[in-house]
């Protein structure tokens, strides 16, 4: 693991200045911020949740079931409700959100996210500065994306996990099924080709482009939680590629393992290490990147 070698206070005292000098704050978040929060997909959490499907798949966490090849929707819907219910509805905003919208609350925001767990939204976010790029586990869509239109299933997913029976199945009727083309239902989450990008999500998208546009010709501080390389065009890259174009543009990275930067040349993407920045960027762009691999919670207490 890289290990950041920079005097924390001396970084904590960096950002608090960044902080109350910003005139725009662009937030985003991947699945290490909700780990932070203690919505971890595995380990005592997983277990306590979710002891038959245990028993039955052998599942070691929340992940992989969502990718198991189910013998019927039946059983593949008995699992999705729970889960559904576990990472999102049956939760309410964590302390962790919580303590973010409080450092923020008062600043010109904006919050991009690969998160499907509604965290931000949960813990006070608007949802007018919020762009959710992956989906919801809230919601619903047709599987081959027929039409564009998502549907809300909080009701449907109740009833799933109050009907599912011992051989953890739902009743037959309760499967899903598209009102447009007769196709099954899935979640509304971009893992294939079939994402649904509705009305919400196109309103969201243009949002966070307006704000980079007026952002940039200000000062903007960028700060991104627990994001790695599963997804990182979406968030990491594209923060990186602003912090080094823009003189005016400030990035704090919080993350456990990868406190890199991507540099970009001809085309290809390089990985460099926080020691080695100054190699091959000029000294600003270094000074303008405050790495924290600290606990987040910890970190968030000092800076409120």
């Amino acid at each position: 693991m890289e290990r950041n070698t920079r005097n924390y206070n001396e970084r904590i005292e960096k950002l608090k200045e960044l902080l109350d000098n910003a005139d725009y704050i662009l937030i985003g978040a991947g699945a290490g911020l909700s780990a932070s929060a203690g919505l971890e997909y595995g380990g005592e959490r997983f277990r306590e949740n979710f002891p038959e499907f245990i028993e039955k798949y052998g599942f070691q966490d929340m992940y992989s079931p969502m990718f198991y090849p189910y013998k019927s929707s039946e059983e593949k819907w008995a699992y999705f409700a729970k889960h559904v219910y576990v990472n999102n509805l049956g939760m309410e905003g964590t302390e962790l959100y919580k303590k973010l919208f409080n450092l923020v609350k008062d600043k010109d925001y904006f919050v991009i996210t690969t998160n499907t767990d509604d965290q931000f939204l949960k813990s006070g976010f608007d949802e007018k500065r919020f762009f959710r790029t992956q989906g919801s586990y809230a919601k619903m869509q047709c599987s081959k994306a027929c039409h564009d239109r998502l549907y809300d299933n909080e009701e449907l997913v109740l009833e799933m996990i109050e009907k599912t029976d011992d051989d953890l199945k739902i009743p037959s009727e309760l499967v899903p099924i598209c009102p447009v083309c007769g196709e099954e239902m899935d979640l509304n989450l971009r893992k294939d080709s079939f994402f649904v990008e509705d009305d919400t999500w196109n309103e969201q998208n243009q949002n966070y482009i307006d704000f980079i546009e007026k952002a940039l010709k200000r000062n903007l501080l960028l700060m991104e939680f627990g994001i790695g390389f599963n997804t990182p065009i979406i968030i990491r890259f594209p923060f990186d590629g602003l912090m080094e174009s823009n003189e005016n543009v400030n990035l704090a990275r919080f993350n456990r393992s990868h406190l890199e930067m991507t540099i970009q040349q001809n085309g290809n993407y390089y990985l460099v290490g926080e020691e080695k920045i100054g190699n091959y960027l000029n000294s600003d762009v270094e000074k303008r990147y405050i790495p924290f691999n600290e606990d987040i919670g910890e970190t968030l207490d000092k800076l409120l």
